[in-house]
């Protein structure tokens, strides 16, 4: 099997590198804020639940954003 020719001149002499969206990176910023919401704020329960809870639903409904965005993708 031979692989089709190729157009040297269709090629970039430096191919860009793709990189991820920011809606993909955002998981990296709020996951470690969880336990730092637990450790930080250990004095002040009432606080520290409201804030985690808080930041816990966002984290799932961007989840949920996202899971919903690539099935919209798909269905079309």
């Amino acid at each position: 099997m031979a692989s089709p020719p190729v157009d040297p001149s269709s090629r970039e002499a430096f191919p860009r590198k793709q990189s991820a969206p920011f809606k993909f990176l955002v998981p990296l910023v709020y996951a470690p804020v969880l336990p730092l919401i637990r450790i930080a704020l250990r004095k002040n329960p009432v606080v520290r639940d409201r804030l985690f809870t808080a930041v816990l639903a966002g984290a799932f409904a961007h989840g949920f954003y996202l899971v919903t965005d690539i099935y919209d993708a798909e269905s079309k």
